[in-house]
């Protein structure tokens, strides 16, 4: 996790004239003072390793008008896409989540279902 945050940061750093915005989530309070010293100054998100504490960190990172949806809001789309996992991998060729292919595809389940869901 350090080389792969340190490679984020960098990416981040690197367009000209805009500014970045990158953040840590972490399930253990303090764990990033300990591997981690270089990101003195950055308030990590605890998110307790559990799914509703990951959804409620992004939902307080993620500020926008319009269509904001609450956390059992996320909850709902989050057990349609786990209901799916494994006709989207089948339907994609895939035995893992992390393809483009298959990002694609959850993310046009994850918008419909939010459609569905989350009303204005």
């Amino acid at each position: 996790m350090p080389f792969e945050l340190g490679l984020c940061v960098a990416d981040a750093n690197q367009w000209e004239g805009q500014r970045q915005n990158w953040f840590v989530f972490e399930a253990v309070a303090n764990r990033v003072d300990k591997s981690l010293s270089d990101l003195k100054g950055t308030d990590p998100r605890i998110h307790g390793a559990t799914v509703r504490g990951v959804l409620s960190g992004l939902g307080n990172v993620f500020k926008r008008p319009g269509r904001q949806p609450s956390v059992p809001q996320m909850m709902q789309i989050y057990r349609a896409l786990r209901k799916n996992q494994a006709a989207i991998l089948e339907k994609a060729g895939s035995d893992t989540l992390y393809t483009r292919r298959v990002f694609a595809d959850v993310c046009v389940l994850a918008s419909s279902e939010a459609d569905r869901i989350v009303v204005d």
